[in-house]
């Protein structure tokens, strides 16, 4: 008697392995085929621009592509944040033509073209209802250490502060710590936040809290305090009399060419410096010495 053969019926939830095997290869093909009319329109047009890094940068980055792109519709500058460090680093690996970093490079990244494009304040804020307007460089030590834990002796209210820090590898803390912290470490206690923006909204909305944010990104839902008696303004930066100052820089590989140096040198154009004066940046092109 001859044995008949079992069928095993297919079901959305049961597939054969020759339908399996068909159906990976399908769509093998069509990623390929995609993958190659995508690399086919890529080349013919050759006009996407990658930034990223600096969260800090990336607003003000952001709104000169924008103008950018209208003068020039046929690119596409696609800026993307992660940080000074991840910029950096998308640089080297060649994920970013661009990097944005908003603190001076390390020893390790000087391989690296750097173009300084503006500078900016790190502005000290509050909460506009603290009745502080400005404290020395020390106390703001103290507190960002972890010593000073109450606003008791500088404001009179006895309150616990709120510390608001960047995370580690951003340009912004990266900045705090050279210029206010040396070798001395945030307090773990600090809450740690990925942006200024963040940063800024903890803030707000907190009457105890304090942070660091770019000079440039403070409005009136904080408050900026003077620090050793010097509010910080353009005025005091070009006079070198407010400290706390770092520069806003793009990053490339090697000296820069084609449409990355064709974007860097329209962000140093009169038009974009002027456009960062209104930010609330340093224009490089205005600094006492500095070559038109």
């Amino acid at each position: 008697m001859k044995a008949k053969r079992r069928e095993v019926p297919i079901s959305a939830g049961w597939l054969s392995v020759p339908v399996i095997r068909m159906t990976a290869a399908l769509i093998f093909i069509l990623l390929s085929v995609g993958l190659f009319f995508s690399s086919c329109r890529q080349g013919r047009s050759g006009h996407n621009l990658v930034v990223a890094g600096s969260t800090s940068v990336q607003p003000f980055a952001d709104k000169w592509a924008e103008v950018f792109m209208e003068e020039r519709p046929d690119m596409i500058v696609d800026v993307q944040g992660g940080g000074s460090s991840a910029g950096i680093q998308a640089v080297k690996t060649g994920a970013a033509h661009i990097g944005m970093s908003s603190r001076e490079l390390k020893e390790d990244e000087m391989d690296l073209f750097q173009i300084e494009v503006a500078r900016d304040g790190l502005a000290i804020i509050v909460h506009p209802d603290n009745p502080l307007d400005s404290l020395s460089i020390e106390q703001v030590k103290s507190i960002f250490v972890g010593e000073i834990i109450t606003w008791e002796t500088l404001n009179g209210r006895k309150k616990p502060i709120t510390v608001v820090v960047r995370e580690e590898g951003s340009g912004t803390r990266g900045a705090f710590q050279e210029l206010v912290m040396g070798k001395s470490r945030i307090t773990k206690k600090a809450i740690v936040q990925d942006s200024n923006g963040t940063v800024r909204e903890i803030v707000s909305r907190d009457p105890e809290a304090i942070g660091f944010i770019s000079l440039g990104l403070v409005n009136d839902r904080v408050k900026a305090l003077a620090l050793n008696g010097v509010a910080p303004s353009e005025e005091a930066i070009l006079k070198k009399e407010y400290k706390l100052v770092r520069p806003f820089l793009f990053v490339t590989k090697e000296a820069p060419t084609g449409l990355a140096k064709e974007f860097i040198d329209f962000v140093l154009s009169p038009e974009i410096q002027e456009l960062v004066h209104k930010e609330g940046l340093i224009p490089v092109k205005q600094e006492p010495g500095s070559s038109e």
